[in-house]
């Protein structure tokens, strides 16, 4: 499971009503989002079907992992963290670049799904997961409800799902593996509501257009890519059918 909410800080953003601003800055934010998936898409497709590109995440007799494998497991963090830290200090140009690369070693990553979940629940879930997705997203642009104490607790719950898998790699309760994915789904649905609003207000104070607002709004489709990602494997580990 990758983590949410990467370590950014949107830094004296003033706050006000201009819901054009707002709708062109999400509109950006979304476009990043929709490329970063398909990007990862193709990625995943690609290495899932190509026998001399799967050989090189897991070995065809055993089933397990290879070196490279392991690396690209755990390389989409890395990207996180640099892009993450990198915010103020790069360029909006690098940061674009870093995040293009972030999907594609994702979506490599993700193409392990393609052997163990069958097409059928896979291409399932995606569609139940952005129809969820998509509500949640308009529920967060339209509520007039302040969800900041409700994303909060959303943040804190994501806190405590990423320690309980990290105790599960060392236990392996299957119990306890069905209870993550379930609060899991609950989550990211949260966050998705969440994250919208927080993006819409945001982009009601920005000068749309600039140099800051760019690197935001790359910096909030991350946020929303990862909101969806996390989303579909969790909805997957619940109904997914293995082959």
């Amino acid at each position: 499971m990758e983590s949410n909410n990467p370590n950014y800080v949107y830094e004296n953003v003033m706050q006000v009503n201009d819901a054009d601003a707002s709708r062109k800055f999400l509109a950006n934010v979304f476009a990043w989002m929709f490329v970063a998936l398909g990007i990862s898409a193709i990625c995943a497709y690609i290495f899932a079907n190509d026998p001399s590109l799967s050989a090189m995440l897991r070995d065809p007799e055993t089933g397990r992992g290879t070196g490279l494998g392991t690396i690209v497991m755990f390389a989409p963090l890395a990207f996180i963290l640099l892009i993450s830290f990198g915010f103020n200090r790069l360029s909006y140009g690098i940061l674009a670049l870093l995040f293009v690369a972030y999907a594609v070693v994702m979506g490599i990553s993700l193409s392990y799904i393609l052997f163990i979940y069958t097409s059928g629940s896979v291409l399932s879930v995606f569609i139940t997961s952005s129809l969820l997705f998509g509500v949640m997203a308009v529920a967060g642009y339209t509520t007039h409800q302040d969800l900041t104490k409700f994303g909060s607790l959303m943040i804190m719950l994501l806190v405590g799902i990423i320690i309980a898998s990290l105790v599960n790699m060392f236990i392996h309760s299957s119990g306890l593996d069905k209870l993550i994915s379930y609060v899991g789904v609950a989550v990211f649905v949260g966050l998705t509501a969440y994250d919208v609003q927080k993006l819409k207000n945001i982009g009601a104070g920005l000068e749309y257009g600039d140099a800051s607002a760019k690197k935001m709004a790359l910096m909030g489709g991350l946020t929303l890519y990862l909101d969806f990602v996390n989303l579909f494997i969790m909805l997957l580990r619940v109904f997914g059918r293995r082959r």
